[in-house]
């Protein structure tokens, strides 16, 4: 687990956008130098699709090779595949219609007309994620390698957003999902927020991640992440409990930071 997270505030949240997008093109870039591919896990809501968007405007996105990263979700809304609430949707409007994305690395949480009930497109979600699994370790010649492998592929960054009752992904307070320690992804009922029907990563899935960056904007915003940077339990505050192996970076906007504890903010 990694050490303390760590807080970078931004003026406000166009500039934050734009420098989500120049840290998440120069961590790619870094990232393929030394893996040859790299693995995002996208997030949905103003931020997370305003960040892709950032990035597919940006004059450094050709230095990625966007054939060579895998995308998968951190959760998905249970609608149908064409419905605009889709985050899937979202992202492909903002960013992965505009890069040379490969389709067979964009993995996509199954819609409602493909399964009847969220957890049926759960169970199809870990089982994709598992095979990733087997066939990364199956590709993997060094000599450190697990003798066998996970039920989830190697996650370079997962990208979070936190609602101003702290959920992340579709992890609600007090809700069955934020309490899930074995499985990799879980059926959502009865989502506080619209629509009801959701598929998300659970809490150890989503810690995985070699890091793990929050993107919080707006005072609504203040509250969570303040109780969340405070320690607060993930059960009654999801955003406490992301930890990303090896960075947790919160990158937010001054109007999200009025509640961070002092010690934990640097500037830029």
């Amino acid at each position: 687990m990694s050490a303390d997270p760590r807080v970078s505030i931004h003026p406000d949240s166009s500039v934050l956008m734009a420098a989500i997008a120049a840290r998440l093109i120069t961590k790619l870039v870094d990232i393929q130098d030394r893996h040859g591919e790299a693995t995002v896990v996208l997030t949905g809501g103003s931020m997370g699709i305003g960040s892709l968007k950032a990035v597919a405007d940006s004059p450094a996105a050709p230095a990625v090779d966007w054939s060579k990263v895998n995308f998968w979700w951190g959760d998905e809304r249970f609608v149908a595949a064409d419905d605009p609430e889709r985050n899937a949707g979202q992202a492909q409007e903002a960013l992965l219609s505009r890069i040379a994305a490969d389709p067979a690395r964009i993995h996509v949480p199954g819609s409602a007309d493909d399964f009847a009930t969220p957890e049926e497109a759960a169970a199809d979600y870990a089982r994709r994620l598992a095979e990733a699994a087997a066939a990364e370790h199956a590709a993997d010649m060094s000599d450190d390698r697990p003798e066998s492998p996970g039920t989830l592929p190697r996650f370079d960054i997962v990208l979070l957003g936190v609602g101003p009752d702290a959920h992340v992904a579709s992890l609600f307070p007090e809700h069955a999902g934020i309490r899930e320690k074995e499985m990799t992804v879980v059926g959502v009922r009865n989502s506080p927020k619209p629509p009801p029907l959701r598929v998300s990563l659970t809490l150890p899935a989503i810690n995985s991640a070699s890091e793990i960056w929050m993107v919080v904007a707006g005072e609504d915003k203040a509250g969570a992440v303040g109780l969340a940077l405070a320690g607060a339990n993930p059960v009654q505050v999801p955003a406490a409990g992301p930890r990303g192996r090896n960075e947790t970076l919160w990158l937010i906007d001054e109007n999200a930071a009025a509640r961070v504890p002092e010690q934990l903010v640097r500037k830029g």
